[in-house]
């Protein structure tokens, strides 16, 4: 009985204590919003906006969504798709969260797709290329054109008209030299001097003739004002002009072989104008990398190329061969706005994220320089 009481007085302090020690700490559970691993679709071939090159991936949308998932810390995979069209209906399906790259929000994929928030806006361009041979000959066609020839003519009817006055008003019917070189040679000289300007002042000896000279200095500075600015201006226009293939407008497409990516909205584009006059239609030309657009204008398979106005400016830009010079005949086609693509499934907490992101990176202007590096790459 002694021994138990004994015992109950030891354990009393551990009782004690047991009741009053806090309870054991356990593993912390997981946060609710614990981010999960995003799967990002993207479509090689389509610089500067994505392209992947040994691996490595790089473009316009690839820079602006590793800078979104790195202000966000998104964690994310990377997933290809062949095509634009291929890559919206992943999304849509939800086998891809979050679809990258310029991505035009037309008025149909805005019915069925979810796209974030607009990062630029840009049009499509028409691409044609001539070899510096066929550019000689369009400068040549410009110079021998009639603008040219009827300046030129009017100058000449000015200086023999006031050579003709020079003549009379300096009576040169009765010069001396006139009697030595004959009339023709006379006159021929007269013209001469008024239209290149050096021995104007051994040519007039009264105030009359004086007069007569400096107009037909001030012709001359007028007339080569003229030529300057018809050979910077209307030449490099109409040889530019004849360089685009005599492309004006979309209606001059038809009956041409019109290379574009498939599935995009390039190629809709072309199908709208065959469906709307099917009488002389164009031929859509396959174009599976938007990289491989000048070998096919260089070879003769397509006649010009439908793109994305950044594109095929980075292709101008980039073009790295000397035979053939590319030139956009037509530019600000149907301008819509680019965007990234949502899975139906994506959370709208993860969505609002990516938007505040893109608006913040708009904002500061991040967007136009990673605009600016990807047209210059």
């Amino acid at each position: 009985m002694r021994l138990r009481r004994l015992l109950l007085l030891l354990l009393a302090p551990c009782s004690l204590q047991s009741l009053l020690a806090p309870p054991p700490l356990r593993a912390a559970a997981s946060p609710v919003g614990a981010e999960r691993v995003l799967r990002v679709g993207m479509v090689d071939g389509s610089a500067p906006c994505s392209s992947s090159h040994a691996g490595s991936w790089q473009g316009l949308a690839v820079d602006l969504w590793s800078r979104v998932a790195g202000r966000e810390a998104l964690p994310y995979v990377i997933q290809t798709e062949p095509t634009s069209a291929r890559l919206l209906e992943a999304t849509r399906q939800g086998r891809i969260d979050v679809a990258v790259g310029c991505l035009n929000v037309s008025p149909e994929r805005l019915r069925t797709t979810r796209f974030s928030l607009p990062f630029q806006e840009d049009g499509l361009a028409v691409m044609v290329v001539k070899s510096r041979l066929d550019l000689g000959r369009a400068f040549l066609g410009s110079l021998l054109g009639p603008t040219l020839l009827q300046l030129l003519g009017g100058f000449l009817l000015i200086i023999g008209g006031l050579s003709l006055l020079t003549w009379r008003v300096e009576r040169y019917d009765r010069h001396p030299e006139t009697l030595r070189l004959g009339r023709r040679r006379s006159f021929a000289r007269i013209v001469q001097i008024l239209a290149t300007g050096p021995g104007g002042n051994t040519l007039v000896e009264t105030t009359r003739g004086d007069v007569i000279v400096i107009v037909a200095y001030l012709v001359r500075i007028v007339v080569a004002s003229l030529l300057v600015g018809y050979l910077t201006v209307t030449v490099a226009q109409e040889s530019e002009q004849r360089n685009s293939g005599n492309i004006n407008d979309l209606e001059d497409l038809r009956g041409l072989r019109v290379a574009a990516r498939p599935d995009t909205v390039s190629t809709a584009l072309l199908r709208e104008l065959n469906r709307a006059a099917p009488g002389a239609g164009i031929t859509i030309v396959p174009l599976p990398r938007i990289e491989r657009a000048l070998d096919l204008l260089r070879r003769g398979q397509a006649d010009a190329v439908l793109g994305d106005n950044l594109q095929l400016t980075w292709l101008v830009a980039n073009t790295g061969r000397d035979d053939i010079v590319p030139r956009l005949a037509l530019q600000g086609i149907r301008p819509e706005s680019q965007a990234f693509a949502f899975a139906p499934s994506l959370p709208e907490t993860t969505t609002e994220r990516i938007n505040l992101a893109i608006s913040a990176l708009k904002r500061s202007g991040e967007v136009g320089i990673l605009r600016q590096e990807a047209a210059a790459r």
